[in-house]
């Protein structure tokens, strides 16, 4: 077997989505063996030297920086992923870029558009490959859900829905800011549910069905003050924590899209539901191996809802897991985009969503914010080629 080519990952951010992109750089190997490509974790950076060191143990990092300047200027660095609060992606990823890096960028892209834009110039300036971590493209069952429509299976979309509900943020003790609670802070985050949770739903929905070209909104934050987690003060709360929206896209069909973080009962519930004029599509993240499917033209004496479970050979991704039957979780998605960004190195394809992908979600996301604001529909600017 021909020697692999090393990509010397450098990771810069050591949280809940450092572990799970560590994970998928582990596993890739195992099962996505006829890659060229294999990844190094040659660096890993958090501003607590102790903490990173015990997570470079942890993972298998070869070494560690308590400063994401000095990992990004290593010679020994060939790829950046970036697992920080939103409002350190620009800076970091427009000094990478500068430093001839690849990128590999968490959701969602940026706080904002502003922002957002200048990380698409400095990657294309610089020629270097990139993507963004929307991982549930990659759950099998979505997957399918995306050729099955493109198929023409359904034929004519007249409706796509989602919804993200979460119930973390009820308790009015709940602080904002800091390391725990950034995404309850306004200028660390850049919004709430929408970027958070929303432009997850977004990011599918444009995936499978298209662009999306205007979006009236409303949104809410229920609890207008809370402590501030460095300061200990008491300050006004500037997310939001429930956005409802709804849109049409570029093929004629509406869209109905709703998050919150104050739905009791639900810590993850991500489901989405596809209407066509010959049949239906639905998914839920809870069961994110199955694939529920009506078929309007199934014989009427048989007609209904049927249950596939996503885990055959000829199915995405699931020839590289088990046999028939067995499933995989939530962690799978990030293994999966890892191999096939490494792929994306051997075929010099964009790996999508690239950061140029991301910034349509972007546009989606500020459009919803300033739809709620003003009370009025606004027209996206979403250009969608991706396909």
């Amino acid at each position: 077997m021909a020697a692999k080519k090393e990509l010397r990952i450098g990771l810069i951010g050591t949280g809940f989505m450092g572990r799970t992109h560590s994970n998928g750089y582990n596993r890739v190997p195992n099962f996505f063996p006829d890659l060229e490509y294999t990844p190094v974790l040659k660096a890993v950076c958090s501003r607590n030297a102790e903490k990173v060191q015990a997570f470079a143990d942890q993972w298998g990092y070869e070494s560690i920086e308590t400063d994401w300047k000095a990992l990004v200027a290593r010679d020994d660095i060939d790829a950046v992923d970036i697992c920080t609060p939103n409002d350190t992606h620009a800076e970091i990823a427009i000094a990478a870029a500068a430093a001839g890096k690849m990128i590999l960028c968490e959701k969602p892209l940026s706080r904002n558009l502003a922002e957002g834009e200048k990380m698409v110039e400095a990657v294309n300036k610089a020629g270097v490959a990139n993507t963004v971590w929307y991982n549930y493209r990659r759950l099998p069952a979505v997957s399918l859900a995306k050729q099955i429509v493109a198929s023409g299976k359904l034929g004519r979309i007249f409706h796509y829905r989602a919804n993200f509900l979460q119930d973390w943020t009820i308790n009015a003790d709940v602080p904002q800011g800091g390391t725990g609670t950034w995404r309850m802070d306004l200028e660390a985050a850049g919004s709430g549910v929408t970027g958070d949770l929303l432009a997850h739903c977004i990011d599918t929905a444009m995936w499978i069905n298209g662009g999306i070209t205007d979006v009236s909104a409303v949104t809410e934050t229920f609890v207008k003050e809370r402590m501030h987690a460095l300061t200990g003060k008491v300050q006004p709360v500037g997310i939001d924590d429930a956005c409802i929206f709804h849109c049409h896209f570029e093929n004629g069909s509406l869209g109905l899209f709703e998050s919150t973080r104050y739905a009791r009962g639900h810590k993850a519930l991500y489901t989405l539901e596809i209407n066509g004029e010959h049949a239906s599509i639905r998914w839920d993240l809870h069961d994110l191996n199955r694939l529920e499917y009506f078929d309007h033209s199934d014989e009427s004496i048989v007609r209904g809802w049927r249950s596939i479970h996503v885990t055959d050979g000829d199915q995405p991704y699931m020839d590289k897991w088990w046999v028939p039957g067995l499933g995989i979780g939530y962690e799978h998605g990030f293994v999966h985009q890892v191999a096939d960004f490494l792929k994306s190195l051997e075929t010099g394809e964009p790996c999508s969503p690239t950061f140029k992908d991301a910034l349509e979600t972007q546009k989606v996301c500020e459009a919803v914010i300033e739809s709620a604001k003003s009370k009025s529909w606004k027209d996206t600017g979403v250009e969608w080629t991706e396909k």
